[in-house]
């Protein structure tokens, strides 16, 4: 069987699974948060299926490559940071919440107006992140199917968006469950392949000065501001984000929540570093892969030094990585829109069917705008970590406000969206600064918080 033939099979299995999911679908809370029944082990693979995707395979190991452990900070480490964070302190509030979408969150905190500019932020803030897997998925298409990157940049958002739509969170949670299986089998069978070739020994020798050096020091040149920033693009970041709490949510208990949250931080990580690995065998096996864009050096690696049935299982293993992050994360926007602008905006009055019918046309359309921004860019660590830090300064801080605060302001939030947005957006794409921009604009946010907290108690 050629690896053509073994990816389609796949990738009709996987379809077929999410839209066999649609047959759980009964009403609008099934299709956001699986009418919370998730067991401790759908969960928690969900749960470590939220970030292993293109940014983990594809941009962090051409990180690796080019910049050493200090190129990844932000992802994986991050990542595993902002879910060890969530599980410890975000979760129980948020699940005692009994909420639908974090738009619900800020509704109730701080009224529909502040509901309306913050469901606008948190979808804004997926757009690039859903590009990110879709651009992904055309290179892995290109690769096995020999498809132009637009065919497989189509091709691939057709797919994921037909059984997003059809199963919703259902249809993540179980084609999560089987991919992650996929994903771990298959890195871990093309990790001990290809590390009989080479000299392991040789592996822990640094290819270049400083490669492994895991903090600033005058040798590497990182300043410890981008250092920090790079830890908090994902790791406070995406605390704010739909995807990791739509996937919580959605477990059976508040126990189940934190104890799935923290599990998939820990397979995460562990897994994380497989691709990594790959990417160190490169300078062994194929150093001129280094040279020229190194997104697709993993698939050439393996497309020379393993056999058709091994590609098969590795190319099986990206996709169910990519596929399983892109389902959660355009699901996650689409219920904002759904829930937090058509709902209150179009559909107030309208039953359970007209809400999920209007629910599925929500993900076509966040589809469409994905693809949309894909075709205008290529690299996916650059789409990924801007996603998060629009997060980060708009997000995050009126979030926090909303759940520990016991007289959340709805001025001091608008404020904090406004302002936190407006001033990374002038200090990361029109003036020059020092300090990092995600930065400046977390300091904003804080900043238009407590200014409108202040002017309401005067007032």
């Amino acid at each position: 069987m050629t690896l053509g033939w073994i990816v389609s099979l796949y990738l009709l299995f996987t379809l077929c699974l999410g839209i066999a999911a649609s047959t759980l679908i009964s009403g609008i809370s099934d299709f956001f948060s699986a009418s919370r029944k998730l067991p401790m082990l759908l969960s928690s693979f969900a749960l470590f299926a939220v970030w292993f995707g293109s940014e983990t395979i594809f941009g962090a190991s051409a990180e690796f490559i080019d910049h050493g452990l200090l190129g990844i900070i932000e992802d994986p480490f991050g990542g595993t940071l902002c879910l060890v964070l969530f599980g410890l302190f975000l979760v129980r509030p948020l699940y005692r919440q009994n909420l639908l979408t974090l738009g619900d969150l800020f509704r109730r905190a701080y009224g529909p107006r502040t509901e309306y500019l913050s469901a606008f932020f948190m979808i804004l803030t997926f757009v690039g992140y859903i590009a990110g897997q879709l651009i992904a998925l055309s290179i892995l298409f290109e690769a096995v199917f020999g498809l132009a990157t637009a065919y497989g940049l189509l091709l691939s958002a057709l797919i994921v968006t037909i059984y997003t739509a059809a199963g919703g969170m259902w249809a993540v949670s179980l084609t999560d469950f089987v991919q992650s299986i996929v994903i771990m089998g298959g890195l871990l069978l093309i990790a001990v392949y290809l590390g009989m070739q080479v000299n392991l020994q040789q592996l822990l020798t640094p290819p270049t000065p400083g490669f492994f050096d895991f903090v600033p020091n005058e040798d590497n040149g990182m300043a410890w501001l981008d250092y920090l920033a790079a830890w908090m693009t994902l790791g406070l970041g995406s605390l704010a984000s739909q995807d990791i709490f739509q996937r919580a949510n959605a477990a059976r208990s508040e126990h189940v929540a934190v104890r799935s949250t923290l599990l998939g931080a820990l397979l995460y990580l562990m897994f994380a570093m497989l691709p990594l690995l790959l990417a160190l065998m490169t300078f062994q096996l194929e150093p001129q892969l280094l040279e020229g864009d190194q997104q697709d050096t993993l698939i050439l690696l393996v497309a020379r030094h393993t056999p058709v049935w091994l590609q098969g299982v590795f190319f099986g293993a990206l996709i169910s990585a990519v596929f399983s992050t892109c389902s959660g994360a355009l699901l996650a926007p689409a219920s904002i829109l759904a829930e937090n602008v058509v709902k209150p905006l179009l559909l107030r009055d309208s039953n359970d069917k007209t809400l999920l019918l209007a629910s599925r046309w929500c993900v076509v359309a966040m589809a469409l705008i994905a693809v949309a921004v894909a075709s205008a860019s290529d690299s996916i660590y650059e789409l990924v970590g801007q996603s998060s830090s629009l997060g980060a300064v708009s997000i995050l801080v009126p979030m926090l406000f909303a759940l520990f605060d016991k007289q959340p302001s709805a001025r001091g939030a608008l404020l904090a969206m406004m302002l936190g947005l407006g001033a990374y957006g002038l200090t990361e794409f029109i003036i020059s600064v020092t300090v990092p921009a995600i930065f400046i604009g977390m300091l904003a946010s804080l900043a238009g918080m407590l200014v409108g907290r202040g002017t309401r108690r005067k007032s």
